[in-house]
């Protein structure tokens, strides 16, 4: 008997009777078609679900790294905080009160005095409140030499308080140097005194 009498004759209620190379191949094809239904009913949708929870793992690591470090420098931030407050507080307290303002305005003529100076012009404006602080301009005329100046500008500087020197125009007058500026000095508006 040849194989495609042998496949003619098969009894599909019986396959126990089957030639053995037929029984192999029918396990085979069956074999194949289980595993190829197990794929594409179950195991291609957990695949899908492993790459979706593999994704999230890495966006959980990545959150997760980047909090670390951040809690890592935690500490270094809290005392870069603190520094910068007492920086701040220490700078607020050499910003002049109320009170303390016709002192400064005396200081700054008196620099000018000791530095030899003869003053054409000293003049306050009017205060210029901006959102934190308020400016105090000062309009300055002075004459003298080269180093007196420079003692002056010095001076003002080493005050206790804040002062800024803007505008400086030096010209010369005769046989001596002409300057005019303006002081300012700053007030915190926050304050009562």
């Amino acid at each position: 008997m040849s194989l495609a009498d042998d496949l003619k004759n098969l009894d599909p209620n019986n396959p126990g009777l089957w030639p053995l190379p037929v029984q192999i191949a029918a396990f085979a094809v069956v074999f194949i078609l289980i595993l190829f239904g197990g794929y594409k009913l179950d195991i291609s949708k957990q695949l899908e679900e492993i790459t979706k929870l593999e994704s999230k793992e890495q966006e959980l690591k990545n959150t997760y790294e980047t909090k670390q470090k951040k809690v890592a420098n935690l500490d270094k931030l809290k005392e870069q905080m603190k520094e910068m407050e007492q920086s701040f507080g220490d700078m607020l307290r050499q910003l002049p009160n109320r009170t303390e303002v016709d002192a400064l305005i005396v200081d700054i003529s008196q620099e000018g005095l000791s530095a030899g100076l003869e003053f054409d012009l000293f003049k306050p404006g009017g205060e210029q409140p901006s959102e934190f602080y308020a400016e105090l301009p000062i309009n300055i005329s002075v004459k003298g030499e080269y180093h007196q100046l420079g003692e002056f500008v010095s001076g003002i500087a080493a005050l206790p308080r804040i002062v800024t020197i803007h505008n400086i125009t030096i010209s010369k007058s005769g046989d001596r140097l002409s300057m005019s500026a303006i002081a300012k000095t700053y007030r915190a508006l926050d304050e009562e005194g």
